[in-house]
């Protein structure tokens, strides 16, 4: 015990931080909860889908039309959480199954927190589960 207090008595005294030092001028995100409505992620839904479908399933499905899209949940959390619009809806497929959409539009969410974000699953198209189950991870 006698040791450990001698390396503490002998080591150099902590020095606060000179002004260069500090974090300054960072300041946190401030949202609007300005989030667009469920029918102008549509376009966007689509032809990511396709790209997705084309590019890394090697299949050539594509949504051809969307049906009873609805609002189910705006900022379902906390206020200061990102806000958030989930909405669902159903997609027909180019294979003429028709399916269910779960999607969000996030505030700040497009690429490098320009623009909207849009978060979407097909049901039962979801095939590496990035969405678990049924589409869950989707839902709010």
């Amino acid at each position: 015990m006698a040791a450990a207090f001698a390396v503490l008595a002998c080591s150099p005294a902590a020095q606060a931080a000179n002004p260069l030092e500090l974090n300054f001028g960072l300041f946190g995100p401030k949202y609007d909860g300005r989030v667009g409505e469920c029918e102008r992620a549509l376009p966007t839904i689509a032809s990511q889908f396709q790209e997705k479908e084309g590019k890394f399933w090697n299949s050539s499905l594509v949504i051809t039309g969307f049906g009873r899209v609805r609002e189910t949940a705006f900022r379902p959390w906390q206020s200061d959480n990102i806000p958030r619009r989930y909405c669902s809806g159903d997609v027909m497929l180019s294979d003429g199954k028709m399916r269910a959409v779960h999607f969000s539009i996030v505030e700040d969410g497009g690429f490098a927190g320009f623009g909207q974000g849009v978060d979407w699953c097909v049901a039962g198209l979801d095939r590496n589960w990035a969405y678990g189950p049924g589409c869950r991870a989707a839902k709010p």
